[in-house]
């Protein structure tokens, strides 16, 4: 079966354009990996975000004088689309000799290109170099499970069945992992990324097998949402929690990571980068 991507700029040639070229945004409909799932996008089990950080973003003030900055986008997890990160990366590009005359006028007009791409209003930030640094970096909430002593022998995709519960009883827990890795479902580049899993209420989660499911997504073929929706989806089906959030922060490429954020009740993101961002 044909991805969706296919008919994307992924894994294919392309010219690089420097102006203002928004029929570059490639949209992609959320609706197939949705019911893949099983889920119907207009009851979804979850709310959520999808951050993006732009680092290599760059214009033209009116002199002609080149700026650069970070550029922060907020894509709504219920969004009909999301862009696919090479066409984001080429429209990006296309800003390069395109002249603004300040960062709220860039701010303007990437909040109408990429909601109208996303299908929904997309939150945009264009912030200066200082005032990212200022935030310095950030290490995951909870406790590090890396260290957990695993066995595994089938890296091919991802297994639910491996998830175990230690209590029954009401639970609350938090901690993370920097070991999952997918592959681009169109190019097979791996993705790598660090994941925070929060709940409390239901069973009690058994870290060792998480870590072992979580490791068993090494070879599997899916985007960032789409692998950070399947592990919320795997542990509220057997943790039945009273409140869940899992996200994940992917390590960049082409200049741009991806922050997929779920959970079952509001939340408040942190996108300050980790040291492996």
């Amino acid at each position: 079966m044909q991805h969706p991507a296919e008919h994307s700029p992924l894994g294919k040639p392309s010219e690089y354009v420097s102006t203002y070229s928004p029929e570059l945004l490639f949209p992609i409909s959320r609706a197939t990996k949705w019911a893949e799932l099983g889920l119907d996008g207009g009851n979804l089990p979850y709310q959520g975000v999808d951050y993006w950080n732009c680092y290599e973003l760059s214009w033209l003030l009116p002199s002609g004088k080149p700026v650069v900055a970070i550029g922060e986008f907020a894509i709504p997890a219920d969004s009909p689309n999301i862009i696919e990160s090479k066409s984001f990366k080429l429209y990006l590009n296309s800003l390069n000799q395109s002249r603004f005359a300040d960062h709220g006028e860039l701010q303007a007009v990437l909040t109408r290109d990429l909601s109208a791409a996303a299908g929904a209003p997309v939150a945009v930030r264009v912030r200066d170099l200082d005032a990212v640094a200022a935030e310095g970096v950030t290490t995951p909430p909870g406790e590090c499970i890396d260290d957990l002593d695993i066995e595994v022998s089938d890296y091919s995709h991802p297994r639910p069945e491996l998830l175990r519960v230690v209590a029954e009883d009401g639970a609350e827990d938090r901690f993370h992992s920097h070991l999952l890795k997918s592959n681009c479902p169109v190019t097979g580049q791996p993705d790598w990324g660090s994941v925070v899993v929060d709940y409390r209420g239901g069973r009690r989660l058994d870290r060792a097998s998480f870590l072992a499911y979580l490791v068993s997504f090494r070879q599997h073929a899916d985007f960032h949402e789409q692998c950070v929706e399947r592990i919320f989806l795997d542990l509220q089906k057997c943790l039945e929690p009273e409140w869940l959030s899992v996200h994940a922060r992917y390590v960049r490429r082409g200049g741009l990571d991806i922050n997929p954020y779920r959970s079952t009740a509001p939340i408040t993101p942190d996108n300050r980068r980790l040291v492996r961002q």
